[in-house]
């Protein structure tokens, strides 16, 4: 009988040690998939948060996804704090983005009372202010704190980051994003904010320029009358035609078409100028800036020369040929883009192709400008 109990003991003690088992197991599996929900839901939503409200508001197939990844989250019950809050807060930083925020408001009270504290309760608290300067304050009261958390610091840099951005603070943003991306941070974050980290990092030079330069060189595209205010803000480049004097904006557009130093089209596979006058709203290409750029670098060094140097070279012949991929011998645009290339002012994209139609950003025009003006 004693030998029966002994058995009997250690079969249920064996019973109760697998149920113990299968139950974390359970658990465990819970937990990653509520995890990995939540980690499917910031790839979803940070994209569209970099976006900003009002681009964001556009993508209403992709806001309509994550809405309904949300809903569906939200109809599996958990007990588990720390994941409800959170996912509160997902749904009220979307919220912002779809226009709504007294709803955004709601939630992120909501997401503190069940979760005090929680990582993304707090960007949302961070994205709820306007202001880049209050929002750099909270930033700062959150990271004195922020070791009581045991995460959340990517998350606050890229804020950090993104703020500094705004209020043009440009070394700092820079060294926020890189602080960012070393932290373990998720690959969305890095992916998503790449390009402002490298905007900062092309503009953590810039201090003392004027204002209005500031805004240009934020921009991917610029017009005729940026690439002009550029040149006459950060430069000497444009005293011939001022000689110091503030001339209007139209008017030295005007006397730069007349003068051959703003081309009438941005065209290259022209052979003949059209008619049409260039407009100074119109979007300056590659193209179009090696032209400005190399006229003025001859009316700089006086040597008219400049202006036929290549053409002379490799378009004479039977045969004219180019040595750039994508640029025809014949092109009126083949000596500026030439000489560009040629003299290091501007490169070739990859080595063999200039993209002539590729839009000039206003960061890369200021940095040729200078490097003539010097």
């Amino acid at each position: 009988m004693k030998k029966i109990f002994i058995v009997v003991l250690c079969l249920s003690a064996a019973v109760f040690s697998a149920c113990t088992s299968l139950g974390d197991i359970f658990v465990d599996s819970q937990r990653s998939h509520l995890e990995s929900g939540l980690a499917e839901l910031e790839r979803a939503i940070v994209p569209l948060e970099a976006l900003g409200p009002n681009e964001a508001r556009s993508k209403t197939a992709d806001i309509a996804s994550a809405r309904q990844m949300i809903a569906r989250m939200e109809r599996e019950s958990s007990a588990d704090a720390d994941y409800s809050g959170r996912l509160i807060a997902w749904s009220g930083r979307l919220s912002i983005l779809e226009g709504r925020y007294t709803e955004a408001q709601r939630l992120y009270r909501q997401s503190i009372q069940v979760s005090p504290g929680n990582s993304v309760a707090v960007i949302l608290s961070i994205r709820l202010e306007g202001d880049p300067a209050k929002r750099l304050e909270i930033i700062e009261r959150e990271s004195a704190v922020l070791n009581q958390r045991a995460s959340g610091a990517g998350e606050l840099n890229i804020e950090r980051g993104r703020a500094l951005l705004e209020l043009n603070r440009f070394p700092e943003a820079a060294g926020a994003f890189d602080t960012a991306f070393a932290s373990g941070i998720n690959e969305i974050y890095s992916e998503t904010f790449r390009a402002d980290r490298n905007r900062a990092w092309e503009l953590r030079n810039t201090s003392g320029v004027a204002a209005s330069t500031l805004n240009v060189l934020g921009r991917e595209t610029i017009t005729w009358n940026d690439c002009i205010a550029l040149a006459r803000d950060e430069t000497q480049l444009l005293r011939f035609l001022t000689a110091g004097r503030t001339v209007p904006d139209n008017e030295l557009f005007t006397r730069l078409v007349d003068r051959g130093f703003i081309p009438f089209t941005q065209d290259i596979t022209v052979t003949q100028w059209p008619n049409d006058r260039p407009r100074p709203t119109e979007p300056v290409t590659r193209a179009g800036a090696a032209w400005f750029v190399w006229h003025l670098n001859a009316q700089a060094r006086a040597d008219r020369g400049m202006l036929t140097r290549y053409s002379a070279r490799f378009s004479t012949g039977p045969n004219p040929r180019s040595p750039i991929a994508d640029v025809p011998p014949l092109t009126p645009f083949f000596d500026s883009i030439l000489g560009c290339v040629e003299t290091e002012l501007m490169s070739l994209m990859d080595g063999r192709n200039f993209r002539p139609s590729q839009p000039m950003r206003g960061a890369d025009l200021l940095t040729i400008l200078r490097r003539m003006d010097n």
